[in-house]
């Protein structure tokens, strides 16, 4: 991220003369790259050691560029490499030392970019994480873990691996847990982002099944949006719901 984007003043955002941020403006400068950004995952970003932002008198948080720098690194991380949680902190202290840091090769195709695996008729390769790399991530014990799989909240691949999203969810869990929310209470999300899942890919199974590379590719363009449009609607019925707007 770099620091003319983190002035904000194109965006709505207030600086102070000290050049500290507010997390609304820190918000506000992230969601040019990261839409789907909150304020709770700052905060459980904060909360997990990721960056450390001053406090004034009053509590409330105040980041600096150097902060919103930092956040953003960790954003792409997650979103660009799938990394867990503690092999990001892992790299952030590299780089704060000066060492050279080498990351994994993108698990998400940037928008934009052509996908040769795919158009040649090869499924996109899914970044796996292990057993123990998902306990370090969300910060469990096995305990834990296998109460969430019962739920069916995480699922393990056939080979006992699992995939890059199973970090975010168990963060989430994680987070929902500090108010009280317990893995059972949240079956009712999974029953419905699964049927909310049957139905995107009822709409995109006939194109998925096209013998065009051409065609596939486009079914899993056609997902993504669809998913993404799903994901808003969804966030939308439960602040309409609940009677709130989010930032």
């Amino acid at each position: 991220m770099r620091q003319t984007r983190s002035g904000g003043a194109g965006h709505g955002a207030t600086v102070t003369d000290s050049g500290l941020m507010s997390i609304g403006t820190v918000l506000n400068v992230l969601r040019d790259e990261f839409p789907e950004v909150t304020i709770s995952k700052i905060r459980f970003l904060e909360s997990e050691g990721l960056v450390e932002p001053q406090r004034t008198p009053s509590g409330y948080r105040k980041f600096s560029v150097a902060d919103v720098e930092r956040l953003g690194h960790v954003l792409r991380m997650q979103r660009d490499h799938y990394l867990p949680l503690k092999v990001i902190r892992e790299h952030l202290d590299a780089m704060e030392r000066g060492e050279a840091v080498e990351l994994p090769a993108l698990g998400r195709q940037r928008e934009g970019e052509s996908e040769p695996e795919f158009l040649a008729g090869h499924a996109p390769t899914t970044v796996r994480i292990g057993r123990e790399e998902l306990l370090a991530a969300a910060g469990i014990g096995e305990e834990e873990l296998a109460e969430w799989e019962s739920y069916g909240l995480v699922t393990a691949l056939p080979d006992g691996a699992y995939d890059a999203e199973s970090v975010t969810v168990a963060s989430l869990v994680v987070e929902l847990g500090r108010f009280g929310i317990e893995p059972r209470h949240l079956r009712a999300m999974k029953a419905a982002a699964d049927r909310e899942a049957g139905l995107v890919d009822q709409v995109v199974a006939p194109l998925r099944r096209h013998r065009n590379p051409q065609t596939r590719a486009h079914a899993e363009a056609r997902a993504k949006e669809l998913a993404g449009l799903t994901v808003r609607l969804h966030a939308a019925l439960v602040q309409t719901a609940l009677g709130v707007r989010l930032p």
